[in-house]
């Protein structure tokens, strides 16, 4: 038996997973997020904690007991600072939070070199700007920090006592040699930190530390191996058994993630993709990352004052297969390609004849078009994307499904596990790192359960619309407001 712990932004997840590769059980405790200013958004790491126990103890005690090996994902580039004592200073600054954006530049001022460095643009999301911020604006507390992690690492080092990141997570911190899997000198200095204040590193496969006794205990198992886990993404992809150059999954959520793999480190910060150290030795992976994915259907269903969102898929079914409206989803900016934080929605074409089932289908078809401006901005003959896994709890939809197949040209499926794929990967990290088999062997995609082929005539004139839809960003790219 195996335990993945994936601590989300809105809860923590708790898995096993038997020695046959099926789940045994799992358990959720939630969590909240503190906006105490407009664009910040935080968490206190002791209600990870909490909720981790919670999580842990609705297990079957049993099953607990013969837990060989642990693995961690985790909700990527928060800023945990922790005092000579390894107490917290404050509350984590989350992925989330947006108030270091004239941080970044002048991050990219200090250290001209870092799209090169890191791979990665400079984003308000990533760690370091954060770090930045504080020094700025809490300069007494940022003097008190000896160490720093990221979220699931504090809790590893609950566990533990260890102080200990994995290559997948640290990518995103922009304090990472992404192509050396090392710390950068650099990187740590245009913050003004220096190694000795960071973790650790090691594989997200290889065992990091051990669980400590007296966490063993209050858990009902042994002092097992703690694998080095991954990132939220990266370890969703290991539990989709993504881990091979050009397998490919698409993350519905909130937001919507391409990942694919790739052998090398591939950067292309100019298109904002990311391109991150995988979980797993030698292996790097390229993101897409659109800010308003299925939370666009949300938004939908409060703009036509429908029940749900089942209903406005449902609703789009209905649509004038003739209308030509277009919709631009950037409702919270947009990343990739465009790292634009003050793009905005739009609606255009509207006419005497467009009505609510019109406008629930150009929502499905302006995400499904941004999630193709991010897959071409990842694609390349190096590593050819051939089919799409899906994953994450808004990607479940036949009428969504065939939209989003006909905008990316690709067959999606969808596999068992795919809603849970972080805690799955982390417990497939953790029979890694108990040594109970090895990448090809624990790494498999999971049984597929339904798939989705473009269809011919609706590719057609998903492409057709492809182009008006760019043409339309190109025109009013610059004119959203307070934008000179």
């Amino acid at each position: 038996m195996y335990l993945g712990i994936d601590i989300g932004t809105s809860g923590v997840k708790a898995l096993l997973l038997g020695e046959d590769g099926a789940i045994a059980g799992q358990a959720v405790a939630p969590l909240t997020v503190s906006r105490p200013h407009p664009l910040w958004s935080e968490q206190a790491p002791a209600d990870w904690w909490r909720a981790v126990e919670q999580a842990v103890a609705d297990l079957d005690a049993g099953l607990r007991r013969k837990v060989r090996g642990i693995g961690l994902s985790g909700q990527m580039h928060g800023a945990v600072a922790l005092g000579a004592d390894d107490g917290v200073l404050r509350p984590a600054i989350l992925w989330n939070d947006g108030r270091s954006q004239p941080q970044c530049a002048e991050l990219t001022r200090i250290e001209p070199r870092t799209p090169q460095i890191t791979g990665n643009a400079v984003l308000a999301g990533f760690t370091a700007p954060k770090l930045l911020w504080l020094r700025e604006n809490e300069p007494d507390l940022f003097a008190a920090i000896r160490t720093l992690l990221l979220p699931k690492d504090w809790v590893r080092l609950r566990m533990t006592g260890e102080k200990i990141s994995d290559m997948s997570d640290a990518s995103g911190t922009l304090w990472l040699d992404v192509a050396k899997r090392r710390w950068s000198p650099a990187m740590l200095a245009a913050c003004g930190l220096d190694e000795a204040m960071m973790p650790a590193l090691c594989e997200g496969s290889a065992a990091s530390a051990t669980l400590s006794a007296e966490v063993a205990a209050r858990w009902g198992m042994e002092p097992v191996p703690v694998a080095g886990g991954g990132g939220d993404n990266a370890a969703g992809a290991v539990g989709l058994g993504v881990v091979d150059p050009g397998q490919t999954f698409l993350s519905l959520g909130t937001s919507g993630v391409i990942f694919t793999v790739t052998e090398g480190f591939r950067p292309d910060p100019d298109a904002a993709v990311h391109a991150f150290a995988h979980a797993v030795p030698d292996r790097w992976h390229r993101m897409s990352v659109m800010l308003s994915a299925a939370s666009c259907l949300d938004w939908g269903v409060a703009l036509t004052g429908l029940r749900d969102v089942p209903a406005l898929l449902e609703l789009s079914l209905k649509a004038d297969e003739r209308s030509d409206l277009l919709f631009l989803p950037y409702l919270s900016g947009e990343r990739t390609p465009h790292a634009n934080p003050a793009a905005q929605g739009v609606f255009f074409g509207l006419t005497g004849a467009t009505g609510q089932a019109e406008l629930a289908r150009a929502v499905l078809e302006g995400v499904a078009m941004g999630l193709r401006d991010g897959l071409d901005a990842l694609t390349d003959a190096t590593t050819p994307i051939e089919e799409i896994s899906m994953a994450g709890g808004g990607s479940r939809s036949d009428a969504w499904g065939r939209v989003i197949a006909a905008a990316l040209e690709r067959p999606l499926l969808w596999r068992e596990g795919g809603d849970i794929g972080p805690a799955l990967g982390a417990a497939r990290l953790g029979r890694l790192a108990a040594g109970d088999g090895g990448i090809a062997e624990v790494c498999t995609p999971p049984a597929m359960t339904a798939r989705v082929d473009p269809d011919p005539a609706l590719v057609e004139r998903m492409r057709e619309k492809q182009g008006r839809f760019r043409a339309l960003y190109a025109a009013v790219d610059g004119l959203w407001p307070g934008v000179a």
